[in-house]
């Protein structure tokens, strides 16, 4: 699993670029860094790039073979040093305040020349409140000030959480309760809205910022269309080609069942008031994903992958 071969069909012609992934996190703003990682892994490789991982024992599996994977834990940066030898750029995903600096005084003994972090919707709040409560924004400036190139990434909710359950909002009971019961109990079931981006897209995006100059010292906000509730599951029950049943729930009953499935109430509160919030003030929220520049679409140069297309490729974990 150490061992390190390079992709006979794309010779690799740069350093190496070390992924940190952890195992999911039910914390407000946590993306799903398994999913995400294993998509950049594949879009590095393609480029010719060469790929590590340091990842948390329940995500050594399934990366590509040429990836060199690491097992070990960016929140314990220590304990596995070596993952940043010979390493030219760095995915930060999954980091920690507590040892963010330590990860980092790692980077800038092997020389790391770029950090691309994925941060959270988020840190533009916290900075209202006093430092020792920040989290996001703390990572965002123990990166900024590690004397290391860096590009911050704050991305919508990844359609693919749902399946590693990072955020409430993408619906991570649905497959369970859509396979066992055909219904969804959602809370702010009619007016409920959420930004989403697809995994490749968010990867696509990230991969940009690694491997080139034109997004150093930024902050790219990675974000999709706002989607309905509803809109989403009519695609989960179009793809199934039978009828989803929906239960709208009181906002109490959806806090209570959140709870009941491990949820903390910092990520339940966030959940509740951007589903009110975006669907309260759709044309704001869709003006301003508009005014984002460069727009995803920008960086990456080709349209976005839309929810739709992610239910197809994924309708399986819904029968």
């Amino acid at each position: 699993m150490d061992s390190f071969e390079l992709n006979e069909k794309t010779p690799a012609t740069e350093g190496i670029c070390l992924l940190t992934v952890v195992s999911p996190r039910r914390d407000e703003g946590n993306s799903p860094t398994g999913i995400v990682g294993r998509c950049l892994a594949r879009q590095l490789l393609a480029r010719g790039r060469r790929v590590r991982v340091m990842a948390e024992p329940d995500q050594c599996d399934g990366w590509p073979d040429t990836v060199d994977v690491v097992e070990g834990s960016i929140i314990r940066p220590l304990e596995c040093a070596r993952a940043f030898d010979g390493v030219e750029a760095v995915f930060l995903a999954g980091a920690h305040p507590s040892t963010v600096q330590d990860a980092l005084a790692l980077a800038r003994n092997a020389a790391v020349s770029k950090v691309v972090l994925l941060s959270s919707h988020g840190p533009e709040y916290e900075e209202a409140y006093p430092p020792e409560t920040w989290f996001w924004l703390a990572i965002e400036k123990a990166v900024e000030r590690s004397g290391i190139a860096w590009t911050h990434i704050r991305p919508s909710a990844v359609m693919g959480a749902v399946i590693e359950g990072t955020y409430p909002a993408t619906g991570t009971d649905w497959p369970d309760t859509i396979r066992t019961d055909g219904v969804v109990r959602e809370a702010f079931l009619n007016e409920g809205h959420y930004p989403f981006i697809h995994e490749e897209d968010l990867a696509a995006v990230v991969a940009a910022a690694l491997t080139g100059d034109d997004h150093t010292g930024t902050v790219i906000e990675a974000v999709g269309p706002p989607l309905s509730t509803l809109s989403r599951i009519r695609s989960i029950a179009a793809s199934l080609g039978r009828d989803i049943d929906t239960v709208d729930l009181a906002a109490d009953e959806s806090r209570a069942r959140w709870r009941r499935l491990g949820w903390p109430d910092g990520a339940i509160d966030v959940t509740l008031y951007a589903l009110e919030e975006y669907g309260a003030h759709f044309d704001e929220l869709v003006q301003w994903t508009l005014d984002q520049w460069p727009s995803v679409q920008d960086i990456i140069g080709r349209p976005l992958r839309t929810y739709e297309d992610w239910v197809r490729e994924n309708i399986d974990s819904f029968r």
